[in-house]
């Protein structure tokens, strides 16, 4: 018996399959955790009551062999991949070797996750192989517990993303304010330029990221929006930064508002909620509440003071109209949520914290810390400070 993986035995069990099957590259994060082992092509993850076997392109066979945490490698070439491939062409001659390969292993039926390819999960079944999708998605549960050095990988790249924000404070604290705009060494401050300064922290720190955002104004109000254009004075910038560590393939995630100058009396309201609603949604967090919890803890915060959420108006654009939070691990959105319908949270989730208020057309701010649930409260892996002001 190699690798084993209780609550994924359990699962097969309960489908009355005999393993777990993936199809996908280095880059799916469930493909990841199960095998150990990146590569840009698509291979082939088995699980089943002999642990964790890769089915491997030569090309990749040799450093599989060395790199994986798989239990066995093997090479198509071991199951007539090229003679397939010759009679029957690329699709069907690959499928026909994964036949092969999974009768080596007594596999008769496979659970795969919902992402499996439509084409391999029919061309197994013309195989008489059955197929079943895994609607519990329970390799994402699995890996939104982490483990110790799990955690550690995903605190060295929060301390990255810490330098990265302070990048962008630097570069806002050197900034002089002249009229409504900001300036840096003689030319106007812009998103675009802030956020070239965060990759190349982010560079010399290992990390990597797809993108950043650093919104001013009204572009902060608008959800995912990355900003552009020129930085103002005494207005809301939102700094929400979260970078994949590159030797580790673990993320990160943090954000911060900050003001260059004076903020107007709605800003530092918005702010001084915030900050009261982020506090209530750290004092919930535990082992054993839900992130459904955590969320009422923030709503309570914004609808007491008059705001809308998305518990009393689920179509808001204004106020607060996200979820608390989300899990971060391989992906920089996993499981828990921290919202409505929040699961159950667990020792070892590691989550973010990051409520916010917002008017379209005006702007909002943000602040967002990352966590590990503790049994009786949390850790915190972001050591940046709050404060909105920056002089």
């Amino acid at each position: 018996m190699g690798t084993t993986y209780a609550a994924l035995d359990e699962r097969l069990s309960d489908l009355d399959v005999d393993g777990y099957l993936l199809d996908a590259d280095g880059e799916d994060s469930n493909q990841y955790y199960l095998s150990g082992y990146h590569a840009p092509d698509r291979f082939i993850t088995l699980y089943s009551q002999r642990g964790v076997v890769l089915l491997m392109s030569g090309l990749e066979y040799t450093r599989a062999k060395t790199d994986s945490s798989a239990d066995e490698v093997r090479k198509l070439s071991e199951f007539e991949y090229a003679a397939n491939v010759e009679a029957f062409g690329p699709t069907e001659g690959r499928i026909r070797s994964l036949v092969d390969f999974l009768a080596a292993y007594d596999i008769d039926s496979v659970a795969v996750p919902e992402t499996f390819p439509t084409g391999v999960a029919d061309g197994l079944r013309e195989f008489d192989i059955s197929v079943v999708a895994d609607a519990e998605d329970t390799v994402d549960t699995i890996r939104a517990v982490k483990s110790a050095e799990e955690i550690e990988h995903i605190r060295t790249a929060q301390k990255a993303n810490e330098a990265a924000v302070r990048t962008v404070e630097a570069l806002l604290t050197d900034a002089t304010i002249d009229g409504e705009f900001l300036y840096y060494e003689g030319e106007k401050l812009t998103s675009e330029f802030a956020r070239t300064a965060v990759e190349k922290t982010l560079i010399d720190h290992g990390c990597s990221l797809d993108d950043s955002i650093i919104a001013c104004g009204p572009d902060s109000a608008r959800a995912h929006e990355r900003g552009s254009g020129p930085l103002r004075a005494h207005t809301n910038i939102t700094v929400d930064i979260f970078p994949k560590h590159n030797a580790t393939g673990y993320n990160a995630d943090m954000t911060r508002t900050f003001v260059k100058g004076e903020p107007s009396e709605q800003v530092t309201e918005w702010y001084e909620l915030t900050y009261d609603a982020y506090r209530a949604a750290l004092d919930t967090v535990r082992a054993g509440i839900t992130g459904e919890d955590v969320h009422d803890a923030v709503c309570d915060v914004y609808e007491a003071a008059g705001y809308p959420t998305l518990r009393t108006d689920e179509s808001t654009e204004d106020g607060f109209f996200h979820s608390t939070g989300h899990g971060v691990g391989l992906d920089v959105h996993e499981a828990p949520r921290i919202g409505l319908g929040g699961e159950e949270l667990k020792a070892g989730h590691v989550i973010t914290i990051e409520p916010g208020l917002y008017e379209q057309g005006v702007g909002g701010v943000r602040i967002e810390d990352l966590v590990v649930v503790t049994e009786d409260g949390y850790e915190n892996l972001t050591e940046y400070h709050t404060d909105l002001v920056i002089d």
